[in-house]
């Protein structure tokens, strides 16, 4: 079957998400991996370069006779970036590869509400602002990440309380024409690892799971595809009507067992005690066998809901991100066990790669930076209002 003929903002995105992900290449292999001409590449590159989205720096070829240009997202794009996060808000600039210009972390209040909540979102957004004014510094795009942002938000955040549609209004309020997209913290973090992590195991459409305050997953298709991410609410799967109350409401779910308030109570530890321990956890907390084996049959359980989630949509790559990551091999085996023990076939049959990449919780607000370059380079560098035909 052809291919079939791809819009200019369709081949931008492909030449922006693709530079994105890999940090910069040469002429050539961008050519081939976007699948253009070397001369249709090269004009498209010069408005690109126009635009000041890209730039193309001397480095030594990569064989003899070979190019010397190196293409690179532009370093002077200004990207804002907002996270909520379990106990604080961060926000920050930074530019398309990563790098972060400022940063203020503000802490939500003990008593969460959408009022409380909101006016944080206000003082931090203000904050923002003015600090770009100081410094005269435009944007180009706000990314917003949101815990349990999904489906559901519209009847009030499952996890933290929180107004959308208002706090959409503040940020347009202060931050007027500047382009402006919320997501799922699962959502964000996907981007920030498949942007940010180094060699990155997939590259083609796989489900990334992130096992943190909550448990979510979600799925990464083609960057340039419209709904190329998407929410997967695995955590909620009932295990047992018996099980420990999740903040959904129900019992038994999988996100009761495995999420970073359930790891904390089964360590007797306080969630706050746990987060400021950070990774370090692992080799502070001594774990008798009676927690280790409890914290095995978790993890099988988030197995099952992992191969439950491949039964009901295929897929060959499986990324998993949070605290198992920091488990020794012994202990993740629990997860590998109830994927097995769960899907079609088992991982062998199905063809199921399955890899553990290191947790991205405490370097907020990296991930919504990520996901704030995800949405320009998406969309081809160009303004989110304009529509154009293939």
């Amino acid at each position: 079957m052809p291919e079939q003929p791809r819009s200019r903002r369709q081949t931008r995105a492909a030449i922006l998400t693709y530079l994105l992900q890999s940090g910069g290449t040469f002429r050539p292999p961008l050519a081939r991996a976007v699948r253009l001409s070397e001369a249709s590449l090269s004009r498209i590159l010069f408005d690109l370069k126009a635009e000041g989205l890209i730039e193309e720096v001397r480095r030594p070829a990569p064989y003899v006779g070979g190019p010397t240009g190196l293409v690179l997202l532009d370093g002077s794009v200004a990207l804002a970036a907002v996270e909520l996060t379990g106990d604080r808000l961060s926000v920050g600039v930074g530019s398309l590869s990563g790098e972060l210009h400022y940063t203020e972390r503000l802490p939500l209040p003990a008593k969460l509400t959408v009022e409380t909540v909101g006016r944080v979102f206000r003082e931090a957004l203000t904050l923002l602002r003015d600090w770009t004014r100081r410094r005269r510094i435009r944007l180009a795009q706000i990314g917003v990440s949101v815990p349990g942002l999904g489906r559901l938000s519209e009847f009030g955040n499952p996890i933290i309380p929180c107004d959308i549609e208002r706090i959409g209004d503040v940020v347009g309020e202060l931050f007027a024409n500047v382009p402006v997209e919320f997501t799922n913290s699962v959502v964000a973090h996907a981007i920030f690892h498949r942007c940010r992590t180094e060699d990155y195991p997939f590259s083609d459409t796989h489900l990334f799971v992130f096992v943190g305050q909550g448990v979510a997953g979600a799925w990464m298709d083609d960057p340039i595809e419209q709904d190329a991410l998407q929410p997967v609410e695995l955590g909620h799967m009932v295990f047992g009507a018996d099980g420990p109350r999740c903040r959904c409401g129900h019992h038994g779910c999988v996100e009761a067992y495995t999420s970073l308030p359930a790891l904390a109570e089964l360590l007797r530890v306080t969630e706050a005690e746990l987060l400021q321990l950070g990774n370090e956890w692992v080799t502070t907390i001594p774990l008798s066998s009676r927690v280790r084996q409890e914290l095995r049959q978790r993890l099988f359980r988030l197995g099952l809901a992992i191969g439950n989630t491949l039964n009901v949509k295929p897929c060959r790559g499986v990324a998993i991100s949070g605290w198992p990551s920091l488990l020794a091999e012994d202990d993740r085996k629990a997860v590998v066990d109830g994927i097995d023990a769960c899907l079609l076939g088992g991982r062998k049959l199905a063809q199921v790669s399955l890899v553990f990449v290191p947790p991205s919780t405490g370097n907020d607000p990296q991930a919504a930076l990520a996901f704030a370059a995800f949405c320009l380079a998406s969309r081809g560098g160009m303004p989110a209002a304009s529509t154009e035909a293939a």
